[in-house]
């Protein structure tokens, strides 16, 4: 099974591709990649929402059976004369899945988000739509995956999807109705509806999978008779839901420690837990630190000497996550799942950077090595 579904997409989004999208679109390429960052985790989020459900799973499943060509062929047609029929029937088989209203609302949100006019962002999930059910449809191929199978797949990736949309488009699709802001899970205007009541009697579980959040409520709480930590008031109208976490004192609810803000991998502010510290070294801090090595040192290799000078500082930054990876097996299941969320975040523009580079004539075989190195480091710490 794929490690991330995220990162699984986002490797077939190349620099080169992303600039093709934003030709064929007309947009500034800046623009382009903030929107895209932001639509794959939503339609991945969006998809396992679908497979939730045994009817869903198996329309997901006749979906992607129902894919023709292998992804290098769908890549090819962007950019090409064949980029308007794969955008319309991208478009249709979301719609399909996830309702037209539900489709129409996401563009809009996203176009928001990312400051590009709402036809070019209906668009560009039209594009994106069959390049995600490829991957996904790939992904089932290699590992004989039922409809089951598969639902169980996109279960178990839900957090690491909910933490890869980028903080800001959380908050957005969340007040459109189409996000959970707790957990990220996107939901159509009827699941948000139909959900609520349990959606606030289980929020203390699902306040876990919040990356910005260090305790689990659930774990805090003892008889039915006590509320929450935190409260999740949903109110639905058409479709449309927003939320609000209220904190219930309760003499028997455990003091949760405030959260401490950091700047995350992904380049926002976020919430690090306090339990993230083992040993008198805060994980997260070390987490960002190495991410922040790797991001300012990819970019500057461009041949052969460049990747030389920079294979002692990637490697330094890879023994950083290592030294992380021995200590989180000491953190709470809480932390863990916070580590992970900052893997996450940062991971989809790394595999990009190292693209690029094994991509470089010169470079790509001299920093192979130590990137094969950093990646498996990365993925080794999603799965602790």
């Amino acid at each position: 099974m794929a490690t991330n579904l995220v990162s699984v997409v986002m490797q077939f989004l190349t620099p080169d591709m992303i600039a093709k999208i934003a030709a064929a679109l007309g947009l500034d390429r800046s623009l382009a990649q903030k929107a895209i960052a932001g639509a794959v985790p939503a339609l991945l989020a969006s998809l396992a929402d679908v497979a939730s459900t045994p009817n869903g799973a198996r329309q997901l499943t006749n979906t992607l059976t129902q894919q023709s060509g292998s992804l290098e062929s769908l890549k090819n047609l962007i950019g090409g004369s064949g980029q308007n029929s794969l955008a319309e029937s991208g478009s249709n088989m979301l719609s399909g899945l996830f309702g037209g209203g539900t489709l129409d609302t996401m563009a809009q949100t996203i176009s928001k988000f990312a400051g590009i006019g709402e036809g070019a962002s209906k668009s560009m999930l039209g594009m994106l739509g069959p390049l995600v059910l490829g991957a996904l449809s790939q992904q089932q191929r290699s590992t004989g995956l039922d409809a089951s199978g598969l639902a169980s797949l996109l279960t178990s990736q839900k957090d690491q999807i909910a933490a890869a949309i980028p903080s800001g488009l959380a908050d957005q699709l969340g007040a459109a109705g189409l996000v959970d802001e707790v957990t990220g899970s996107v939901r159509s205007g009827a699941a948000v509806a139909s959900a609520a009541g349990g959606r606030i009697a289980g929020a203390s579980e699902r306040a876990v999978s919040r990356a910005g959040q260090a305790a689990s409520a659930a774990a805090r709480t003892t008889a039915a008779s006590q509320w929450p930590y935190w409260l999740l008031a949903a109110a639905v109208l058409g479709g449309l839901a927003w939320y609000s976490l209220g904190r219930i004192g309760d003499d028997k609810v455990a003091e949760v420690p405030p959260p401490s803000t950091t700047r995350t991998a992904a380049g926002t502010v976020g919430m690090a837990p306090a339990d993230l510290t083992v040993g008198g070294m805060n994980l997260a801090n070390q987490v960002n630190s190495s991410v922040g090595s790797i991001r300012t040192l990819l970019p500057g290799i461009t041949d052969a000497a460049s990747a030389e000078a920079a294979l002692p500082k990637l490697r330094e930054a890879t023994a950083q996550l290592n030294e992380v990876s021995s200590r989180a097996t000491q953190l709470s299941p809480e932390g863990k799942s916070a580590l992970v969320k900052l893997i996450v975040a940062a991971t989809p523009t790394i595999n990009q950077m190292c693209d690029k580079v094994l991509a470089t004539p010169g470079a790509g075989d001299i920093a192979k090595p130590a990137i094969d190195e950093l990646r498996g480091k990365l993925d080794a710490l999603v799965r602790s």
